[in-house]
């Protein structure tokens, strides 16, 4: 009894572990584009914040023309001719969002650089000393 037992038996464990196997191998891929993509969504994300210092840091330098245009109308003596001012602070302002906007875009584009599956690639070596160990419930 034993003989016609046994080899059915052997053959559904190891279609059992190539069973197995192979959903653990599509966890891991599932796992890695989870990563890929939210490191890929980071670096999008930081790239958009970095295009807007950059339409920033136009836009103050438009304004630090026009003040220096201003600037050269008032240092010509002409009366009343102080409006230049205005257009400083606005060029400032516009100055101090773009290290604002800079800034973030650095931090954003730091954490998501460079786009690797970690995770994957470090339970997918638990999984490889699992299965190369002689004692597998030693390595877990």
């Amino acid at each position: 009894m034993s003989d016609q037992n046994g080899p059915p038996a052997i053959v559904q464990a190891i279609q059992d572990v190539g069973e197995r196997a192979s959903v653990l191998v599509r966890e891991e891929i599932e796992l890695a584009k989870a990563e890929v993509t939210q490191k890929v969504s980071k670096l999008g994300k930081g790239a958009a914040v970095a295009a807007a210092a950059g339409v920033f840091v136009i836009g103050a330098l438009i304004m630090i023309l026009f003040g220096f245009a201003y600037l050269a109308y008032w240092a010509i003596p002409y009366p009343n001719g102080q409006e230049f001012w205005g257009f400083f602070t606005v060029a400032a302002v516009l100055l101090l969002l773009a290290g604002v906007a800079g800034y973030v875009a650095y931090r954003a584009l730091k954490a998501g650089s460079p786009p690797a599956p970690k995770m994957a690639i470090e339970e997918a070596r638990l999984i490889k000393e699992t299965v190369s160990s002689h004692d597998p419930e030693t390595t877990v």
